[in-house]
Order: structure tokens, then C-alpha cells, then sequence
């Protein structure tokens, strides 16, 4: 679980005498219990003294660092080929269709498969779920180094359909990464980082195979080779990151970071049904509010993401350099927007009034670069994506962090990864009507088609209301007590202040 606090007053249980009304930040309960039973008392003592120890470990760093790397490489992965439309299109023989298709097929392949995936997430555990999306991108990576050849379109199709289950492996893991392995204070950054991550791959994936592959259409051998050395380096590094992935993944570690998640255990209980975990999500209303309006927002981002060159080149014409440096701009100042909306939340706990916000913003980023695409000035269209991006892309860890918060006791990893399944549903949808309007009448029509889901993504939005289970749930454990010591007896007012901070 992501995005809570935990309590720092300390609880303690009066004789009787009244309470101290001169010192209103300190909890003073009377316990009343039944005649006291043989052993009660030295039960409860030697629970305290036994109390489960918390700790912060260094590794959490690096497995934070590890997941990141090769979330990174499955995302560069994703937008290789949409960036530079027009070379594969020259090189394959075949229409912008099928090289979106490239783009889709990673929507697609995850739709199905989140579910059997957030199943072994939740049964298995961090590590293996981890070892399957860094594994399986690696060999999609190789795959592709054997593809680069006029006719061998189909191949080059099928390595991106396995990088493509790989994702789904990958795409559900940065809320348990942080709830499994950082401290209370820390879980909305090392969610937003993790994030981020996958973010950095979109940007890079805008900024290197436009670099590495020029259009060159009277060179058909300068074109294979450009081709195989982006696909080699892709494999090299995949590999070295699965390597790396195997020494440091672990499921958890060996003390819980706070006394919530020694309460609160990742591991599942024995009648835990994940059908009916899935459920009681669709049965929660603000859930389902959530994932529609998330769905609009990230499926807009995908389909921007994927039609960029073709918005690019029919606007400003053998510009597929800039093309790739708008798209690095958009997802740079996306990242640092998902970076800060992580701290603010981890300062504030704001998360509907930071994601109605932010999605407001993001609807006029989104007017602003609809009707400046075409105004002759592709300087002004880096400005316009940049603040796109930064709204837009800064939104993905509020939602995952909002959908934790509002579907609590449930797992964060099934809230996640039916947030993503939406977020794919609506890209798959958006990019075959975008395309098509943009091909068929501009630029400008595809954009203000999604204007117009955005504009209903703030309704929605807007209309969802807070439950903030997980963090009231929070507030509510006595943290001195110890895990198995079940407070039935104890009664805290809500009208008691708690401490914001916690300390390790």
C-alpha cells in the first residue's frame, strides 16, 4: 500500500484519574475491561517487549534503481518505431497504419494478460513477477536484432508483441516496490520515481532512434545498419539488466519499513479470492469514476505519444529531428511533474484536489497545443509540449496513488493494474480514431477529439468523491501497541491530532 501515515502518539492506559486538559497533543483512554484473566497482563507485557522492529535498508535503493533501468528499456521499446514512422514505413514497404500497430500491440497484449499477471503478483510475489518483465523484454530485444530485413516485417512485429507481454509484468510494480520496501514518509516519491522511470524510456525512446536512424531513403544498407545497431544496443543493455535484476530483486525485506506494513503484510491471507478482490472494485463507484477518467488521460498521452511524427511531418515537413526532441520534451517535463506531484502528495495528502488540478491543466495544455500545432513556429510547439507534458504525464502517479488510497483493504496491485488495463483500453481507442482524423483531415481534428474525452475526464473527476480508507485506516493503528494486540477495547476520537511526521 502506498501514501499513508502513520500514528506517533503515544497511547497509554490511565488508572482512572481524569485527564490533563493542559496538554491537549497527549492521548490519555481509560481502558475498561472485564475482571482480569490469569496471565493477561504478562501476556501484554512481553507482546510490547516483543513488538516487530522496523528498518530501512539501502537495497531498497537499488531495487528501486534496478526496476526503474529496465522499465526504462521496455519504454524505449514501446515508441522506437512510432518516432520514426517514415523510415519503417519506407523500410518494411508498409502503410503508417501497420507501424502504429507497433504502438498498439502493447495496449493490446496488456489487456488481456493483467489479470493472470496481477494473480502472480499477488501469489508469488515481487521477485518472480519482476525476473518474468525483465526476462521476457530481454528476449523480445534479441528477437528483433534478427528482424531487420525489408521482408521480415512480421518478425519485427512478433519481438514487439513479446516486449509487449513484457510490460505487463513491469507496469503494475511501482506501488508495491514502494509499499513493500520504503518508509511511510517515502512511498509517494519512490512511487513517482519508479514511475518515472518508465517515463524516462518514452523520453528516450523520443530522442535516440531519430539519432541513430536518419531518414536515409537512397541508402537501403545505410538504413539496415542503422537499424541493427539500435536494436543490438537495445539487447546489450536489456541483457545486463536482467543480470542485475537477478542479484537484486528480493520479495521483501527482512524487517517491514514501519509498523503499518508489519500490521498490514503484503503476503495474502489463506481465503484471500481474487476474483472477488476484482469485485469489490467494480462495485466501488468512486473506482470506477477513477478508472475512466485515468483511462481518458493516459489513453490521450499514448495516442499523442504514438501519432507525434506523423502530427510533427505533416506540419513541419523532414522534421523528424524535432519531432523527436518535442517528444523528449513533452515526457521531461512530464517527469518532472510526476516528481513533484509525488512530494506534494507525500506533504499534503491532497490527492482530489491535486488530481482535479492537475487534470484541469492538462485539458488547457492540450488547447493550447492543438491550436498552436500549426501556427510556423516549432519553437513555440517545444513550449506548448512541454507544459502539455508536464500536466499530462504528471498525472500517472496521482492516479495510482488515488486508487490506492480509495480501494483500500483490497490490493494495490489489482487497483493498479486494472487502472492500467483502462489506460490501455482508452489508447488502443484514441489512437486508431486519432490516426485515422489525422490522416484524413489534419492534426487539428484528431486534437480537439481528444479535447473533448479530457474535458469529460474533469467531470468525472471532479464527481468522485473521497474515501480516503487507507490512510484513515492508518491514523487508526496504534503503532506502540504490537501487531497481533487487536485494540477492540480501545476507542480513539476523531477529533484527536495526529503527527504528520513519522520517525524511523
Amino acid at each position: 500500500m502506498v501514501a499513508g501515515e502513520l500514528v506517533q502518539e503515544h497511547v497509554r492506559a490511565d488508572s482512572g484519574a481524569a485527564p490533563d486538559h493542559r496538554s491537549p497533543s497527549m492521548i490519555s483512554i481509560t481502558r475498561k475491561s472485564p475482571e482480569s484473566e490469569p496471565g493477561r497482563d504478562e501476556v501484554a507485557a512481553g507482546s510490547e517487549q516483543h513488538q516487530t522492529t522496523t528498518k530501512l535498508y539501502l537495497r531498497r535503493f537499488a531495487v528501486l534503481t534496478v526496476f526503474s533501468l529496465y522499465s526504462l528499456v521496455n519504454a524505449f521499446q514501446w515508441i522506437q518505431y512510432s518516432i520514426i514512422t517514415n523510415v519503417f514505413t519506407h523500410f518494411y514497404g508498409v502503410q503508417n497504419s501497420k507501424i502504429d500497430w507497433l504502438s498498439i500491440i502493447y495496449m493490446v497484449a496488456y489487456v488481456p494478460l493483467i489479470f493472470p499477471a496481477t494473480w502472480l503478483l499477488d501469489r508469488r510475489g515481487l521477485r518472480l513477477t519482476a525476473l518474468l518483465g525483465s526476462g521476457i523484454n530481454c528476449a523480445g530485444a534479441w528477437l528483433k536484432c534478427a528482424s531487420v530485413s525489408p521482408d521480415l516485417f512480421w518478425l519485427t512485429f512478433t519481438a514487439q508483441s513479446i516486449c509487449s507481454v513484457a510490460q505487463v509484468f513491469i507496469l503494475g510494480l511501482p506501488s508495491r516496490i514502494a509499499s513493500v520496501w520504503f518508509g511511510p514518509s517515502e512511498v509517494s516519491t519512490a512511487c513517482a520515481t519508479a514511475v518515472l522511470g518508465n517515463q524516462l524510456g518514452t523520453a528516450i525512446g523520443f530522442l535516440l532512434p531519430p539519432v541513430l536512424v536518419p531518414n536515409t531513403p537512397d541508402s537501403q544498407e545505410l538504413t539496415t545498419h542503422n537499424i541493427q545497431t539500435m536494436f543490438y544496443g537495445t539487447a546489450a543493455v536489456s541483457t545486463g539488466l536482467f543480470l542485475l535484476a537477478l542479484i537484486v530483486i528480493k520479495d521483501r525485506p527482512l524487517k517491514p519499513p514501519s509498523q503499518a506494513r508489519a500490521v498490514l503484510s503484503d503476503s495474502l491471507p489463506e481465503d484471500y479470492s481474487y476474483r472477488q478482490s476484482i469485485c469489490n472494485l467494480f462495485r466501488n463507484k468512486a473506482f470506477l469514476l477513477l478508472l475512466i477518467s485515468y483511462g481518458i488521460m493516459t489513453g490521450s498521452f499514448y495516442s499523442v505519444s504514438t501519432l507525434l511524427n506523423q502530427m510533427i511531418i505533416d506540419c513541419y515537413e523532414g522534421q523528424e529531428l524535432n519531432a523527436g526532441r518535442i517528444g523528449l520534451t513533452l515526457v521531461v517535463a512530464g517527469m518532472v511533474g510526476s516528481i513533484l506531484c509525488g512530494l506534494w502528495l507525500d506533504h499534503t495528502k491532497t490527492y482530489k484536489m491535486t488530481t482535479l488540478i492537475v487534470y484541469f491543466l492538462s485539458f488547457i495544455g492540450m488547447l493550447v497545443f492543438t491550436f498552436t500545432l500549426d501556427l510556423n513556429n516549432i519553437y513555440l510547439v517545444f513550449v506548448t509540449a512541454g507544459v502539455l507534458g508536464f500536466f499530462m504525464t504528471g498525472y500517472l502517479p496521482l492516479g495510482f496513488e488515488f486508487g490506492v488510497e480509495i480501494t483500500y483493504p483490497e490490493s494495490e496491485g489489482t487497483s493498479s493494474g486494472l487502472l492500467n488495463a483502462f489506460a490501455q483500453i482508452f489508447g488502443i481507442i484514441f489512437t486508431l480514431i486519432q490516426g485515422r482524423l489525422t490522416t484524413d483531415y489534419g492534426p487539428l481534428y484528431g486534437n480537439l477529439f481528444l479535447c473533448a474525452w479530457i474535458f469529460l475526464g474533469i467531470i468525472l473527476t471532479g464527481t468522485t468523491f473521497k474515501s480516503y480508507k487507507y490512510h484513515i485506516h492508518l491514523l487508526s493503528l496504534p503503532v506502540e501497541c504490537p501487531a497481533e494486540e487487536k485494540s477492540n477495547d480501545l476507542m480513539i476520537p476523531a477529533s484527536f491530532s495526529f503527527s504528520r511526521e513519522t520517525s524511523i
